[in-house]
C-alpha cells in the first residue's frame, strides 16, 4: 500500500483525508461527549444523508455534474441551525430538537433515495465510506474545513471549555453562550459532512464518540482526553483504510470495530488495575 500511495493520487488523498478526519472528529467529539450532546452527531449525520440523496437525485434528474458532498454539507448546516432554533423554542426541553431533526433527516433520506432510483454504488460509498471515493476537490475542501476547525478551537478554547463544564458560570462571566454554541454546532455539521467519504454517513457519529469514550477511561484532564481521543481515532482510521484497501471492504465498518476494540481494552485495563469509572476534569 505504501508503494501504491506514491503512484496513485486518489490513495494519497484518501489516506491524508483520513488522517485529518482522525484529528478533527474526536476533537469536536470530546466537547460533544462532555456536554452530553453525543446524539447531535447522529442527528446531523442523518440530515447529511438527506442532502447526499438530494444531490444524487439532482444529478439523475437534470443530468449535470453536482457533488452530493456539497449538498450533504448544506443540509447538515441547515440542520444544525434548525436544532439551535428549536433549542430556543423548547427552552425547558432543549434536547427535543435533536430527535425532531433526526426524524426529519431520515424521512427526507427515504424520499430522495427513492427518487434517485434507490441504492447504487455511489450511495453505498456515502453510507459506509470508501477507500477510492475522495477526489482532489474533496481533499482540498477537507483541508479548508480542518483549518477552520483547528483555528476556531484555538481561538475559543477557553470559552468552549467553560461552556462544556459549567454553562451557568460561563454565562455569568460574560461569555456569549448562544453564539459560541451556534458556532460549535456549525463546526460539527462541517466535520460530519467532511467525514462521510471515509467513515460513511451512518457511522461517522461513532468516530466522534467511541475514541472519546475510550480516552475517558484513561485521561485525567480535558487536554489528555483530546490527545488520547485523537490517538485512538488515528489508530482506528489507519487500520480501517488499510483493511479496506486489501480486503476491498468499506473502511467505515472496520474503523468502528477497531474503535470498539480499543474501548474494550480500556475496560480490561480497568479490571486489572481495579480502577473505577472515568472522571475528566478541566
Amino acid at each position: 500500500m505504501l508503494l501504491d500511495l506514491l503512484h496513485f493520487d486518489f490513495l494519497r488523498h484518501t489516506f491524508l483525508t483520513g488522517l485529518l478526519i482522525g484529528i478533527i472528529a474526536p476533537l469536536l467529539g470530546s466537547f460533544l461527549v462532555v456536554r452530553r450532546l453525543s446524539l447531535l452527531a447522529d442527528a446531523l449525520s442523518h440530515v447529511t444523508l438527506a442532502g447526499i440523496a438530494f444531490g444524487l437525485f439532482i444529478e439523475k434528474q437534470f443530468l449535470f455534474a453536482f457533488s452530493p458532498l456539497y449538498a450533504g454539507m448544506g443540509f447538515s448546516i441547515v440542520g444544525a441551525v434548525l436544532i439551535e432554533k428549536l433549542r430556543s423554542v423548547y427552552q425547558a426541553y432543549q434536547e427535543i430538537g435533536i430527535p425532531i431533526i433526526l426524524s426529519g433527516g431520515v424521512g427526507l433520506s427515504v424520499i430522495f433515495i427513492a427518487l434517485a432510483n434507490g441504492f447504487n454504488t455511489d450511495l453505498f460509498g456515502y453510507l459506509f465510506g470508501s477507500v477510492s471515493a475522495v477526489s482532489k476537490g474533496d481533499f482540498y475542501l477537507i483541508i479548508v474545513i480542518t483549518i477552520i476547525v483547528l483555528g476556531t478551537i484555538f481561538l475559543f478554547y477557553k470559552e468552549l471549555l467553560t461552556l462544556s463544564f459549567d454553562e451557568e458560570h460561563a454565562v455569568t462571566s460574560g461569555i456569549h453562550a448562544k453564539r459560541i454554541h451556534f458556532l460549535f454546532i456549525i463546526l460539527t455539521a462541517l466535520v460530519i459532512a467532511a467525514s462521510i467519504r471515509i467513515v460513511g454517513v451512518l457511522l461517522v457519529s461513532a468516530l466522534m464518540s467511541l475514541p472519546v469514550a475510550a480516552a475517558m477511561r484513561l485521561a485525567g484532564s480535558f487536554k489528555q482526553l483530546i490527545a488520547l481521543s485523537i490517538m485512538f481515532a488515528e489508530i482506528a482510521v489507519i487500520a480501517g483504510l488499510v483493511s479496506g484497501y486489501y480486503l476491498s471492504i468499506p473502511p467505515g465498518g472496520t474503523i468502528v470495530v477497531i474503535a470498539i476494540i480499543l474501548l474494550l481494552l480500556t475496560f480490561i485495563k480497568d479490571a486489572f488495575t481495579k480502577k473505577g469509572g472515568a472522571q475528566v476534569h478541566e
